[in-house]
């Protein structure tokens, strides 16, 4: 991609960040020590509970009176101030830069995202992913726009194949946000329950062109496969038309519902307005977004 494009996105980020958030101040975390209320193991002498302990918790929250009484290990829990816990996967299929304007609005929404996540202290991880390949990036590679750099060689090896999120290595009682323009088969039910599991909060943010979801295609056409760049010639009448732009709405259709059913926030961005003004259209009121005080 064009290292100026990336600069303008990067910029129109920083700018919107400043007006709109993610929304981690309505969250109880558990995490690293920080600004935000939680609700984890710290060394508050504000006493909460007790839970079971499971690997990885930091032994010396262990109750050592009741383990010689019972046997079993227990966590108490504090109450503690602590860093959200941000985890982003985008979504770097040849789709998502197919046309300027998707590529530009697909840009800015992940300059967004991390901006947002800085600036709120979280602890971010960035993950970008094609089909089955993913590979974690340094937030210096964001900065410096060498992102693109990785996630040219991740679409050498069946680009093609729905982005499988079983490998992404992620957090416990993290806000997940998955940037992505849905554009691929299967179930999104599986994909959800992945971004869900282990007490995640799933977000979702999906860029779009009035091309691919209002096209006015009349006559001959060589359509070009975006994973593969495979062409193929079509000839488009009004039937064929119809039964696109019905096909591509019950994809999203089936994305909405399985999002409220899960609890899955799902924002759609159109590519055609400004940054903020796409927004502001269904990411505030679907809760993906806030707006700063």
């Amino acid at each position: 991609m064009d290292l100026q494009l990336l600069k303008n996105a990067s910029t129109s980020a920083s700018i919107c960040a400043e007006k709109l958030r993610l929304p981690l101040r309505s969250r109880v975390w558990k995490g690293q020590a920080g600004e935000f209320l939680g609700a984890g193991v710290g060394s508050s002498l504000d006493f909460q509970d007790h839970r079971t302990y499971s690997p990885g918790d930091d032994p010396r929250h262990i109750n050592w009176q009741a383990y010689a009484r019972t046997g079993n290990y227990t966590m108490k829990l504090y109450r503690e101030e602590v860093r959200p816990v941000v985890d982003l996967v985008f979504d770097v299929s040849d789709s998502m830069f197919f046309e300027p304007a998707k590529a530009l609005r697909s840009s800015e929404l992940f300059y967004f995202i991390v901006e947002s996540a800085i600036r709120t202290g979280a602890s971010l991880q960035v993950h970008l992913i094609v089909g089955g390949n993913t590979r974690s990036i340094p937030l210096e590679a964001v900065h410096t726009h060498h992102w693109c750099e990785t996630a040219i060689p991740l679409r050498e090896t069946d680009p093609g194949l729905p982005p499988d999120l079983s490998a992404i290595p992620f957090r416990a009682n993290a806000f997940r946000v998955f940037l992505s323009d849905l554009l691929f088969p299967g179930d999104p039910v599986t994909l959800i329950g992945l971004l869900g599991q282990r007490q995640g909060s799933p977000v979702i943010f999906a860029p779009f062109s009035h091309s691919e979801s209002d096209p006015d295609w009349q006559g001959n056409y060589e359509f070009i496969e975006a994973e593969q760049k495979t062409r193929h010639p079509h000839r488009i009448e009004p039937f064929i038309l119809s039964r696109y732009k019905k096909a591509y709405a019950s994809h999203f259709d089936i994305w909405k519902t399985a999002s409220r059913r899960y609890n899955a926030a799902l924002a759609r961005v159109d590519a055609g307005d400004d940054l903020e003004s796409a927004l502001h259209e269904e990411s505030v009121q679907a809760g993906a977004l806030e707006v700063t005080n």
